[in-house]
Formats: structure tokens, sequence, C-alpha cells
């Protein structure tokens, strides 16, 4: 996130994962290994990327903007030598694009080399920035990482590993850290384990990722996920160690992830998030059936559930909608007339499907209500008879504060209307959103549980695991 503009108004209408971060220890070509992880975590950060390898001696950095394919070729690869290298996917934020932003980061420490690669937000980074500033720091970027090094590099403990972990009890929000030394690589999360991170090994060399899908494109063994408030160190010898300097908080991890940030083909927590998908459908069937010829899903996010509800409900699934995989993402276009055209080349109605018939159509979320008020108009113009509306996630009515990039909550459609406002302004026959208990169960919990959740799902119902300093001090209302 970008620490001077906090309140990040995304041009767009779906919730966006910021980042996603790969690291590899103890393989001869690293720098490759990691490329190839990154290009399978490309959905989640399709702005920059960059990765730093350390060759023994010397840390190695190459960064740019643009997708993994575009910034990375043989012949820059070759310049980033050495076993070890991690990197990093992103979105840019406003205010936030350009190479100074894009990690990893690095810097020379009294201790050595330090690089970071970061998936998350760091919700008290302006007021640690402020003080950080006032004893005599210098920032070389608007990222909340950054923090994280200047804590490190200020800490009067003796070695990296308490450095670090003095930092860490600094910092509040949502994070997955992927960090190099010259002794070797750390990785962690945040003590509620809000942001995914997983372990895994390709022959004698250790692999870390935001998703397993990364793990399946490299040819890796799925190890375990990294847990909650763990802190996991590799060695060059291979030597795994574990600290878990938080104690044993109760996990909240993203319950988004299993909706819409992750691959279909990662399994997240031990689930398959395809199969958690086409269980939200199955569940949003039972709560909320409708009378119509066929389901449509929304794609490509909208697939898994529209198969779960149409099996659910015995009604016909149908490609209702094509989507053409040669366009940019609808949220970075600037302004609304050139973001609705961009729907349109995106998305186009299959009429022959269509036409005449009684429609329900699945998506997974609806945040600014814009494009599913495009699509639902496309069908009508498509000769659809009936179009009823059903999102695969309970309303977002909050913004997410842990690494997700969403509108500010005045922009956002569920917290300035109810469900039937809602489906007056998509313009649809009805609308209609699986319950939280019904996505609790989709994952396969009984229900949420009120006093604890097991999961952050902030967004839906407002209730912040963590404290958001920043905001409180700003006075935002969440």
């Amino acid at each position: 996130m970008n620490i001077t503009h906090p309140f990040r108004d995304a041009d767009g209408d779906k919730l966006r994962e910021e980042c996603g971060v790969f690291g590899v220890i103890g393989a001869q070509d690293a720098a490759n290994i990691t490329a190839a992880g990154l290009h399978s975590l490309q959905h989640r950060g399709q702005e920059a990327v960059g990765i730093t390898s350390f060759s023994g001696s010397d840390f190695h950095s190459h960064r740019g903007l643009g997708h993994v394919a575009q910034v990375f070729n043989p012949r820059t690869l070759d310049t980033l030598p050495g076993s070890m290298a991690s990197g990093h996917v992103r979105y840019s934020t406003t205010g936030g694009s350009g190479l100074r932003n894009v990690q990893p980061l690095f810097a020379d420490l009294a201790t050595g080399g330090f690089s970071i690669a970061h998936n998350g937000n760091i919700s008290n980074a302006m007021t640690l920035k402020r003080d950080l500033v006032m004893k005599g720091s210098i920032f070389q970027s608007t990222s909340d990482t950054e923090v994280i090094i200047h804590l490190v590099a200020t800490s009067r403990y003796p070695t990296l590993l308490d450095k670090f972990i003095d930092a860490l009890r600094m910092v509040e929000g949502g994070y997955a850290l992927i960090c190099m030394t010259d002794e070797g690589m750390m990785a962690c999360r945040d003590p509620l384990g809000i942001r995914p991170l997983v372990m895994g090994r390709i022959g004698e060399a250790i692999v870390f990722a935001s998703e397993t899908v990364a793990f399946d494109v490299i040819g890796a063994e799925f190890i375990r996920a990294v847990e909650p408030g763990e802190l996991v160190q590799v060695d060059f010898k291979g030597t795994i160690s574990s600290h878990r300097p938080f104690g044993n908080p109760s996990p909240r991890p993203c319950i988004f992830e299993h909706v819409y940030f992750s691959r279909p083909d990662s399994v997240m927590d031990g689930i398959s998030v395809y199969e958690a998908r086409k269980q939200i459908g199955k569940e949003l069937a039972k709560e909320a059936p409708a009378s119509a010829d066929i389901v449509i899903p929304v794609p490509d996010s909208g697939v898994p559930a529209a198969i779960g509800y149409a099996q659910e409900s015995g009604i016909p699934f149908e490609l209702g909608i094509i989507r053409s995989h040669y366009v940019g993402r609808t949220f970075i276009q600037p302004g609304d007339a050139a973001r609705h055209a961009d729907v349109k080349r995106k998305h186009n109605a299959n009429r022959a499907i269509v036409e005449g018939k009684r429609i329900i159509l699945i998506d997974d979320s609806i945040v600014r209500g814009t494009t599913s008020m495009k699509i639902v108009e496309m069908m009508r113009d498509a000769g659809a008879a009936e179009v009823h509306m059903r999102i695969a996630s309970p309303p977002t009515q909050h913004s997410c504060f842990y690494g997700v990039d969403t509108p500010e909550r005045s922009k956002l459609l569920a917290a300035n209307m109810d469900i039937e406002a809602m489906a007056a302004f998509i313009k649809a026959d009805s609308l209609a959103f699986v319950s939280i208990d019904g996505l609790y169960r989709a994952v396969g919990e009984p229900k949420r549980a009120k006093k604890c959740p097991q999961f952050c799902d902030a967004c839906f119902t407002g209730d912040y695991p963590t404290k958001l300093t920043d905001f409180d001090v700003a006075g935002v209302e969440a």
C-alpha cells in the first residue's frame, strides 16, 4: 500500500489483491524458478514485478512495470545469479506507481544486505514512519514495506533475527513476508494469518509462495502452510527452523481468498479453492432460489459458483457471456466512459443462448455496482426475458485495510443501499447474496462464530481483527 495515499479509491468494480510473493533457497537456477512462480501468481498483481537474487557475496535486482513475461527474459534472468531469490508482483496504487515502489525492496544494513517482499498492508505504517522520520530515517519509497526495513535497521537487538522480530512486534495489520539476508531466507505471516503463505520443496530447495498453484507450475512438492504468526528460517545448508514470537492467537485468514483472490486450482488452508467456490454456489441456490431457464456465470470468477448453483438447483448451466482474454483489467481504466466501454469489449452476450430466457447471473461480488449494471443491461439487450442476479459473497459493506485494493466505504454500493435498492440500481429483476453463515458453511465451518470468527470477514461485517491506528487517527469511517 502507498502510505501517502492510505484511502485508496480503486477506479473499478472488483476487489483486487494487491500483491503476490515467491521465494526459493538452495536452487542453482533460483531466479528462473522465481520468475516461473511469479508467472503463476500474476493474477495477484499485474502492474509491476521484481526479483532479487543472492549469489553468495552480492545481491542482484531487476524490477520493472508490466507483466512477468514483459519484464523478465533469459537475458535479464542471467543478470540474477545465485541459489537464492525472491520476487513480487503488485498492483500500483494511486500515487504509488513507478520503480521506487516495486519490490522486493533492498537495503544495506549494519548486519549486511536485507531484501524484503511483502504481501499485505501495515495499518500503522504512517504513524511508524512519522516517528522514524523524526529520528532521522530517510525513506526512498512511499511503500509501507520500507517501514519494516527502517524498524529492523534501528532495532537495538544484537542479532538480525531478533531485530526482525522486534520490528514485527511494532507493526499492525496483515502481512506475508519473504526476506533474504546473507545468512539465508526468512518467511513469516502476521499473527492472525490474514495474508496467505505456503512452503514447499523442489529437489533440495525450499520454496515459499502466496499460493500452492505456484508449486504446481514449478514442480514443487507442497509441504505445509506457514502458520499464522510463524517465522520460518532456512539457511544455505537447508536447515529449517521455526519461531513463534507472537504466541498463539486465534487465526483469522482472509475469507475472500476462497471467494475470489486465489486461483481456483490453488489449495487454501487444506481446502480446494475451486470446490469451495462450487459449494458457495450450492449454498446460494439453497438460500436464494429463482424460477429460471438457465444459470449463467459472469466469467471467469463466477464460473465455479455458477456450476454449484446449477448442480444444486437443477437449472442448466450455460455460457451466456463470452469473455475476451485480450482486454486489460476493467478497474485500471480512467473515467467512467472508458471503463464502461471496456466492459463491453471484455464481455459479450451469447445471444443464441440468452434470447427469450429467464436467466440467473452468478458473480463473485458487487463493489460499486457499475459492472453488474452493464452486464444486466447487456443481457436485456440480448433478449433475456428476466435477469436474476445472485452473488457468491455477502454484501461488501466495508473497506479492507489488510492489503486488498478496495474503494472507500462511501463508494461501496452495499454500504449505501439495501438489497432492494441495489437491485433497482443494477436493473435486475431480483438480487440476492449468499449469507455470511452460508459462506462459512461452504468453506467447511458449521457457521460463523460471532465471538471469535474463524476468518477475517471485515469487508462484509466491519469486524476488524486488528487495530487500525492510522485510520483511527485520521478519523476515517471503516
